[in-house]
């Protein structure tokens, strides 16, 4: 029993692309446009609307955790897992404390579910191909849905940008610590970010390095924000 969010919107190739690969009872709950980077916010002072877009598909007026809890205690209480994703972009080392699609499965985490997040890295200016997407997420998805979960973890999954002659191994590895590069292009008192994601720090062994070596990186994270063994 599925529930598949994100934070790109419900619209979104990525959410899409997980759809597909799901053959089980699942329910698409995402929120109706795109929230990256909102981080674990919750809706708690105004209603949350919700839109059935088409059977078993729900748009919210809310955050990737509200879609998740609205799922787990009001449109889809029998669900035991949780998938966030496909991002369009990774999600690696500090990102998952910024990261909608983190923050969607760390809550599902938090009520005892299992939970994967599922992100793509981007390198550009070579776009993401679905099908590549598709056939890897469904081979991690396999080994990671027979494996054991311990209680108050979920997983962070980042897939590299590759092409369809590369067979990329699977590696259990820690999230990086090192921070995102920081750059600011200035325009009168305003400022913009800028900093370069491929110039980040790659430590040996964390999923930065491993990810951007063209190998799928696999993190267990705890709900307390700390990488653990697996």
């Amino acid at each position: 029993m599925f529930i598949i969010t994100n934070d790109d919107g419900i619209n979104a190739e990525g959410i899409k692309a997980l759809k597909e690969i799901i053959t089980e009872d699942k329910v698409i709950i995402a929120p109706d446009r795109a929230l990256s980077g909102c981080g674990h916010q919750v809706t708690t002072k105004e209603g949350i609307t919700v839109t059935e877009t088409k059977p078993q598909e729900y748009a919210i007026s809310g955050t990737p955790a509200d879609c998740v809890r609205l799922g787990i205690s009001k449109i889809f209480p029998s669900a035991t897992w949780v998938l966030s994703g496909i991002n369009a972009g990774g999600n690696l080392g500090s990102d998952i404390h910024i990261s909608g699609t983190v923050a969607a499965v760390r809550e599902a985490a938090i009520h005892g579910l299992g939970a994967i997040a599922i992100s793509h890295v981007i390198k550009y200016p070579q776009p993401i191909n679905w099908d590549i997407a598709k056939k890897l997420s469904k081979k991690v998805l396999k080994k990671l849905l027979n494996k054991d979960l311990p209680k108050g973890c979920f997983w962070n999954v980042n897939l590299p940008p590759l092409d369809y002659v590369s067979n990329p191994d699977i590696v259990f590895c820690s999230p990086s610590i090192d921070p995102l590069p920081l750059n600011f292009k200035q325009e009168g008192n305003q400022y913009f970010y800028r900093g370069e994601y491929w110039q980040r720090k790659r430590t040996i062994d964390t999923d930065v390095d491993v990810c951007f070596s063209g190998n799928i990186a696999v993190s267990l994270i705890s709900i307390n924000g700390n990488s653990t063994h697996n």
